[in-house]
């Protein structure tokens, strides 16, 4: 101590000074309701308090009092995010110091309960047998609103509080609320930008721990949650389960507006949005709105150009790493799944969704301006285009505006001219991959889509729906101008052409500009001499 005349009473036993009762037994302190004694002044007006409900220690920033000021300091950690207690281990850090040794003990104490199904081990057989129930599928504690049950007793109090809608863990930033501690310090993570879980292989660092694990199988290519009903396995328990309901076609969540059912909540809650046109995220940089935050994310890359998903058999980037997944599979060929009606097998998993109505004839998506119903979303945002005549899309390369964004990237290419899908059996590349699979069959001579009024067969969706109105004779396509029908939607747009006079394909090596791209290819030859 600096200051001098203080005496000062150290333990002989160890260093600290103020504690010598907690070696001698003493306990001097008793209750007069319990008669339970106490070897300090301060638990026994703390264990008082808890008897008579008193609490005078309130948070400032929600409704909770506590009737010691220790429980109140580490109960404000819980909203400001400070964990002063810091693993010299690894990077994890904790707000009590209770949580903080537990931890530690996950490096130094011995764990000699070996489970047999997997790789966990355990200090203790209590946990070993908690953990048994994982692999046993037992169940023993069950909600009394919904009948869910639960393998472990905290599974099932943190499940609980979906029904009570209790949400006491407050954000002092924004107005977020939420049913868990956890959950509310993985939240406090996006105001900080805090990511403390480092992958060792390539340095990415996420927020969660949890997420760092799923991480690290994308590099060991463990996929340790298998399909007992078909031969797919998944990296994560969450995916596995998804999936297993593309085979018993569970649909347990059901709109309360419409006839719609999901298999999962989350698929609900954002259908449910459709009906009440909520759309709670917003983009801060042009204000356009969303209904699911992912969606929000992915849409600010397309200001920022963040692309951080890297193919890693070419140079291509993705905004989001299903992009990417699908976008693996045009290297490996992989086409894992297989149409129960015939052989055909797709890629993508909403493929194989979208074939099958080829076989059932059902038509989910109904247009809300007129009768028309199709097999595919995109098909009906399409059409619901020829009802609005708005072009939001602007090219900043030349004057041209278009109704949907897919729309303008394609014609971006028409400039920039990136073209990242290369034939492997000759020198042509494609600025779509469904242009190059087009093109392959060129090659191999496939012809998948047969007619069912003639013997001939087509490489090409689209051809055989062509083909198909020459026996039909229906003609879908009308001019807004003189009320012309056209079988094929290329005819039409060619034909508006003479109307609007519009000549889009431009020579390089000279002005003169043409209405169709084969007219541009011919006159190209009076410049090169090369022959087609």
């Amino acid at each position: 101590m600096a200051r001098t005349g203080v005496k000062l009473y150290k333990c002989s036993h160890c260093e600290y000074r103020r504690h010598l009762r907690a070696h001698t037994g003493s306990k001097s302190h008793q209750c007069s309701n319990c008669n339970k004694a106490f070897a300090e002044k301060k638990y026994l007006i703390k264990q008082q308090r808890t008897q008579i409900g008193e609490k005078p220690y309130k948070c400032r920033h929600c409704e909770k009092a506590f009737s010691h000021c220790n429980t109140l300091k580490n109960h404000m950690r819980t909203h400001t995010g400070y964990r002063p207690y810091r693993c010299s281990y690894c990077s994890m850090a904790f707000s009590r110091n209770i949580n903080f040794n537990r931890h530690l003990e996950t490096h130094t104490v011995e764990k000699p309960y070996q489970c047999s199904y997997c790789d966990k081990a355990f200090s203790e057989n209590e946990y070993l047998q908690s953990h048994l129930r994982i692999h046993a599928e037992i169940k023993p504690y069950q909600c009394r609103e919904c009948e869910k049950t639960f393998t472990l007793k905290k599974s099932l109090v943190m499940h609980d509080r979906i029904h009570t809608g209790k949400r006491e863990y407050k954000c002092n930033l924004c107005e977020g609320t939420f049913t868990h501690n956890i959950s509310l310090i993985n939240h406090l993570r996006t105001h900080s930008g805090e990511k403390p879980y480092k992958c060792s292989q390539c340095g990415k660092a996420f927020k969660r721990k949890f997420n760092l694990k799923i991480h690290q199988r994308s590099h060991t290519g463990e996929k340790p949650y298998q399909c007992n009903q078909c031969t797919r396995a998944f990296s994560y328990i969450g995916h596995l389960k998804y999936h297993l309901r593309t085979h018993i076609e569970e649909k347990s969540y059901q709109c309360r507006n419409c006839d719609k059912a999901f298999s999962i909540s989350s698929q609900l809650k954002c259908h449910e949005r459709i009906h009440i046109g909520d759309k709670p995220y917003q983009c801060s940089q042009c204000g356009k709105a969303f209904k699911e935050k992912c969606n929000l994310k992915m849409h600010q890359r397309t200001h920022t150009g963040e692309k951080p998903y890297q193919c890693n058999q070419c140079t291509r980037a993705f905004y989001h790493t299903g992009h990417l997944k699908y976008h693996l599979r045009t290297h490996t060929g992989e086409k894992s799944y297989q149409c129960r009606n015939c052989d055909k097998a797709f890629s993508i998993s909403s493929q194989l969704k979208c074939h099958e109505r080829t076989h059932t004839g059902e038509k989910p998506y109904q247009c809300s301006q007129c009768d028309k119903a199709f097999t595919q979303k995109i098909s009906v945002i399409r059409h619901l285009v020829t009802h609005n005549r708005d072009k939001p899309y602007q090219c900043s390369h030349c004057d041209k505006a278009f109704s949907m964004s897919s729309q303008l990237n394609r014609h971006t290419i028409t400039h920039t001219g990136n073209k990242y899908f290369q034939c492997s059996q000759c020198d042509d590349t494609f600025s779509r991959n469904i242009a190059l699979i087009y093109h392959l069959r060129t090659h191999t001579g496939e012809k998948p889509y047969q007619c069912s009024h003639c013997d001939k067969a087509f490489s090409v969706s689209s051809t055989l729906k062509s083909h198909e109105r020459t026996h039909t004779g229906k003609k879908p396509y009308q001019c807004s101008h003189c009320n012309q029908n056209f079988s094929q939607k290329i005819t039409l747009i060619r034909h508006l052409r003479t109307h609007t006079r519009e000549k889009p394909y431009q020579c390089s090596h000279c002005n003169k500009a043409f209405s169709r791209s084969q007219h541009l290819k011919y006159h190209t030859i009076t410049h090169t001499g090369e022959k087609i």
